[in-house]
Order: structure tokens, then sequence, then C-alpha cells
């Protein structure tokens, strides 16, 4: 059990150095952090959000943001897995009834993981939600469909499912991972994040009983932080991502680089044009950590007096965290090779697995909209809309 934020924060501080050695291994050879993630696990460091009067740490999103920060700066890969189990234990939080939120957040103390089953491919857009909860005669549902990206899922040991009941309303049913129906394939094939195993998560009318089934749609009803932490949690792997290629850039100039000739210097790390390098990657590095502290904070401010304005101002800081953090990320990540030189793109190295972590991360959702509703709202006041990507 871990008791409070210092100790959440010791704790994955203490798992990045663990993790990191092994993280270039592990893409390489696209080998599952399996032994890793029952490691992180193990640590009690996956309850840390649930509330104190359940028994849990209840630690504040400025510490959450951080731990992931600090996982994704060791491994990308490692810190996408759990993003989706905190964002499901937030749909317990804010809509479950007291006896699931009993019940499952004792699971989740327990050491259970959640897992995703949102996405789906194919479909009109992203909201274009297709999987069905149909209403059976003795009060259970029958679930079906086939969901995309599943991060997280093939390590869980309850899979939440976004679907639309009869109504066509948003709801999470709450799935065991070895639920009769429910087959889960790893065939997630990107070029980065190569560990998370998204793949495709099918479901053919797996009996889920009412209990385990919320309201998902009754959290957009009014303000709410559900996408404001989430997407936090994105920009908090961003800004990992962008400490973990400025720290090995560094390491790299210092211990391997040689210096240009016409510099005259003996070693590349006192070369001035590269230490003015490092100089403006440092500042990109250091402004995405503070957005992100910055949109922490805004959270919690939200969560302590939550009405439309404090929403709106969580949600904007975050949309600026993670608009400006997947920037950074991509530009240290490809800077790596620019400071370095010709050495560190041997593909042995696997340098690159920084931008292609970046890269690929960066898709999850346009910071484009994202600067969009940040215009929309100094321009004219305008709040983001209540949709849960904001």
């Amino acid at each position: 059990m871990i008791r409070d934020d210092a100790e959440a924060l010791r704790t994955a501080a203490e798992l990045a150095e663990e993790f990191r050695p092994g993280a270039s291994g592990r893409d390489a050879r696209r080998e599952l952090p399996r032994a890793e993630l029952d490691r992180l696990t193990a640590t009690g460091l996956l309850a840390v959000t649930v509330p104190a009067e359940h028994g849990g740490a209840d630690v504040s999103a400025v510490t959450l943001g951080e731990v992931f920060r600090l996982l994704a700066s060791a491994d990308a890969s490692l810190a996408q897995i759990p993003q989706s189990h905190f964002a499901y234990v937030n749909v317990l939080r804010q809509q479950g009834s007291p006896e699931q939120r009993a019940f499952f957040f004792a699971e989740v103390l327990a050491g259970r993981r959640f897992g995703n089953a949102q996405s789906e491919a194919g479909t009109k857009h992203l909201q274009d939600i297709r999987t069905r909860l149909v209403a059976a005669d003795d009060g259970s549902y029958l679930l079906t469909g086939v969901k995309n990206y599943s991060t997280g899922a093939l390590f869980a040991d309850w899979i939440p499912v976004l679907a639309r009941a009869d109504d066509e309303l948003l709801h999470v049913a709450y799935v065991p991972a070895d639920a009769p129906g429910l087959t889960v394939t790893d065939d997630w094939d990107g070029m980065g994040q190569r560990t998370t195993a998204s793949g495709t998560v099918e479901l053919a009318d797996v009996v889920v009983p009412a209990a385990h089934v919320v309201p998902h749609h009754l959290t957009f009803a009014g303000p709410q932080l559900h996408g404001a932490l989430a997407q936090l949690l994105h920009a908090a792997i961003g800004a990992g991502i962008a400490a973990g290629a400025l720290a090995e850039a560094a390491d790299f100039v210092t211990t391997r680089s040689r210096p240009w000739f016409e510099s005259g210097y003996e070693t590349a790390a006192e070369d001035p044009l590269l230490i003015q390098r490092f100089g403006e990657l440092a500042l990109r590095h250091r402004a995405a950590d503070a957005l992100l502290a910055t949109a922490a904070r805004a959270v919690d401010t939200a969560r302590g007096d939550l009405d439309d304005d404090s929403a709106a101002e969580a949600s904007i800081a975050v949309a600026a965290a993670k608009a400006y953090a997947g920037s950074a990320a991509l530009e240290i990540a490809d800077a790596l090779f620019e400071v370095s030189g010709t050495r560190a793109a041997l593909d042995g190295l696997n340098l690159h697995r920084h931008w292609r972590d970046a890269r690929t991360h960066t898709l999850h959702d346009p910071a484009r909209w994202k600067i969009q509703h940040l215009g929309r709202y100094v321009l004219n006041g305008t709040r983001p809309p209540r949709h849960g990507l904001l």
C-alpha cells in the first residue's frame, strides 16, 4: 500500500530507474513488459487514486502527472499501459454507485488492473461507438462489438468497455478478462510504443450483470474533469518522452560523440554550437514540465470547487500542456540525432525509439483542435466542450 503523495513519487522514481536499462531492448525485441507491469502493480502504485474513504492514498493530480512523467522518461510504452486504468478508476469515482465503488475500489487495492476497450476502427468518427449493450430479460446485459487500440487489455483483470445501450446513451461495462465471449488479440504493430499490446478486443454476447454497468453519459451532463485527468496523463507521457530523449542525447554527446574538427575543442560537449542547441532543447523540456505542473494544479483546484468555470480552466490548461508536450517530445527526439552525429543513427542503438514513441503517442488525438479551443477561449471566452478529450 502506498499511503501518500510523497511515497507515490519516491516509488515512481525508483521504478523508473529500475525499468530504464531494459526499455530499449524490450522495444527492439517487442518484448511485452509483463514482469515490469507486475512489479509496478505490486508496489501499489496503480491504487493511488482510490479515494481515502475506501482506503486509498487519493493522491493529487500533480502527483499523478509526475508519476506518469517519471515512468515515461524511462519507458514510454510501459507508462502508456496504465493510462486507461486510471481513467476508468475515475469513471467509477464519478458515476459509480456506492456499491460499485466499494467493490471495484477493493479490487484495485487488491492489485487488479483495468484495461481499455474504448476506440473502434472503421466508424464515422471517434465518438461513433457501435458496440451494443442490450438489456436481457433477467436484468443483465449482453455486450457485442469490436474494439481497437485497446491498450492495457491484454494485461488486465477487468476490461472497461465503452458501449451504447438501447437508449443510445454511453455506458461503461466492467467485464472480467476471462468472461466467456471476450477475446483479446495482441495484433498491435505500431512503429512506436511497440510494447503496449494495444490490440483488438472482440465481444460476442458477453453477459454483464447490471451491477457492473456505469452510466458514463452522466459524466458529461455537468462540469467534469474526466477528460482533463485522462489528457493530463497523456501530457505527462509526452513530457516524459521529451525528458528521456534529452537525457539520452546528453549522455551520448558527452560519452561517444566526436567534436567537429572546425570547433577547435577536444570534446563535443565543449562545442559552443552544441551547447547552444542543448540550451534550446532544455528550454523546451522545462517548458513542457512547467505546463504539465500548471495543468495538474488547475485540475486539483477544480476538484476542490468544481463548476463550469473551474472545469473550463482545467481543460484549457491541460490542452495547452498536451499540445506543447507532444511538440517538445518530437523536436527533442529528432534533435537527438542532430546533436549526436552519424553514429547515433545505427539501428542497433535504437535511439530512434524516442521519436517513434513520440510520433505514435501524438496521434492519440490532434493537437490542432486543442489549440483551436485555446484560441476560442482566449478570444471569445468560449468554454471547451464536454466530450472527454479536453
